[in-house]
């Protein structure tokens, strides 16, 4: 009788010590690919019971393809290459490992709310122009005086108004899927939706990408803001038109932004923001210190493990 069978189709990890570990003492054959269309994901994971995705398609074509798989693991935390509706339809549970990087993320969010907030890379960058001033290229409130907003109060939402309460900004909060109350716990004045993008001095974003999100952060909602507004998103880069930011940033409707995640990765090379003034754009590393990637990867790990022996998964995304 052969071994039940973990595939995993595709990473990008210095090596697979965890995977090979957690998966070898449950008696199952770990098989890795190196898949980046359908096609290979259908010619690898036929014979799946069940597989690790990090970045490759799985579409309703590979979905339909697969045999007898219980569950699809995803690295990391958004699922938008995995069809999920069709997973739903065909019985196959698609989980993610969404707390492997809470404080990194966070850390990162923070990190560009508050050098954008204290205008740090102008400040830096009008020095090294020979250009010596001790007050800062444009208009400074203090943090006390500022309102940081965050859409979206999951753990990452959460952990983010916990580390800007510690600076002194008024906190307010929206998110469409959560009471009122779980603002308040974390010492947040809940608000509508586009009360929260006026009332915002800095606005966050952590939400997933989802058909009712994408370009959430509009044309029409950037005009609505304030002109010294602060946009930060570590989250999902469709969140945000990212063309009708880089126009906004250029007329001087809003103050800044901080992305680490982009509508298209990586970033091309003719995209507008590449050359949109007030801007700090980090390379999707906001989830990554040297003790996330290893625990990402035992994670995950562990979440095959439960699947194959038919145990409740953690982190279920296609109930």
């Amino acid at each position: 009788m052969k071994p039940p069978r973990i595939v995993i189709t595709d990473h990008g990890f210095p090596n697979l010590d965890h995977e090979r570990r957690i998966i070898g003492a449950a008696g199952a054959e770990l098989v890795v690919a190196s898949c980046k269309s359908p096609e290979q994901v259908i010619e690898a994971a036929a014979e799946a019971d069940v597989l690790i995705v990090q970045w490759a398609p799985i579409n309703a074509a590979v979905l339909r393809s697969l045999k007898h798989c219980r569950a699809i693991i995803r690295y990391g935390i958004g699922v938008d290459n995995v069809d999920l509706a069709t997973a739903r339809e065909l019985g196959i549970a698609v989980a993610n490992v969404p707390d492997y990087c809470i404080d990194e993320v966070a850390d990162h969010t923070v990190t560009l709310a508050l050098a954008l907030g204290r205008q740090l890379l102008a400040t830096h960058q009008r020095l090294l122009g020979g250009q010596w001033k001790i007050t800062p290229p444009a208009t400074m409130p203090a943090f006390r005086e500022m309102t940081f907003a965050v859409i979206g109060l999951g753990r990452i939402g959460r952990a983010v108004l916990h580390r800007a309460g510690g600076f002194g900004f008024r906190l307010v909060a929206h998110d469409p899927m959560q009471p009122a109350w779980m603002a308040a716990k974390s010492n947040a004045q809940p608000l509508a939706l586009d009360e929260t993008f006026k009332a915002a001095d800095i606005l966050s974003l952590h939400l997933p990408l989802t058909s009712e999100t994408r370009h959430l952060v509009s044309a029409e909602r950037l005009a609505s803001m304030k002109r010294t507004a602060i946009i930060v998103n570590t989250s999902r880069g469709g969140l945000i038109d990212t063309v009708a930011l880089a126009a906004a940033l250029e007329k001087g409707q809003v103050g800044g932004a901080g992305l680490d995640v982009f509508e298209q990765e990586p970033l091309p090379a003719n995209h507008p923001l590449l050359s949109a003034p007030r801007t700090i754009l980090t390379s999707h590393t906001a989830w990554f210190s040297e003790a996330s990637v290893p625990r990402l990867q035992q994670l995950a790990a562990e979440e095959a493990v439960r699947a194959l022996n038919g145990l409740p998964l953690l982190n279920v995304v296609n109930r």
